[in-house]
């Protein structure tokens, strides 16, 4: 049993590692993106971790965006993912999201949550490689999920941080350009 976790558990490794590699390595160019479509496709592979969590799912208009279409959902995915698994047992995870204009032709989108949240000295750290606040026996993950998103948002030219609360939910922000430069 100990041999056939570790075997899924290094496969996982090996597949978040080529992930976060193919975010420069395979990147496709930036097209205009309806944020609201890439949603409804993140949700539609997360249906079923959403219904069995019975999650409750708040999301406002978003904007159109230059972006690659395929990293800005893997982007979403694991954030919303993120959402449903680090949730408190027995209690449904609620999650907002929305955006809000920012400063230089930026936008600000933000992934809330109701979930166990962390302290927000980790705030920085949860962005690195490998890195888990969590023992794997509580949650699954390899800890690459948070660096890929990272080195998405940074391709799209934006920065991504995390605020939180222990025990009361944290709030993503990502903020990207509207635009972006050709040549990209």
């Amino acid at each position: 049993d100990r041999m056939q976790n570790a075997t899924v558990r290094m496969q996982g490794l090996i597949e978040d590692l080529l992930n976060y590699a193919m975010v420069t390595t395979k990147a496709r160019p930036f097209k205009m993106v309806d944020f609201n479509a890439i949603i409804n496709e993140s949700l539609f592979y997360l249906e079923g971790a959403i219904s069995e969590s019975k999650a409750a799912l708040n999301i406002e208009s978003l904007p159109l965006i230059e972006a690659d279409p395929v990293q800005i959902r893997q982007l979403f995915q694991n954030l919303i993912g993120n959402s449903l698994k680090y949730c408190e047992k027995g209690v449904a995870p609620v999650i907002h999201i929305f955006s809000q204009p920012a400063p230089d032709n930026k936008i600000n989108i933000f992934i809330e949550d109701n979930g166990i949240g962390f302290e927000e000295k980790y705030s920085d750290r949860i962005f690195g490689l490998f890195q888990r606040l969590h023992g794997k026996s509580e949650y699954s993950g390899t800890g690459m999920g948070l660096a890929i998103c990272k080195k998405i948002v940074d391709r799209h030219g934006g920065t991504i941080k995390a605020k939180s609360v222990l025990g009361k939910g944290s709030t993503f922000i990502i903020t990207l350009p509207l635009t972006q430069n050709p040549g990209k």
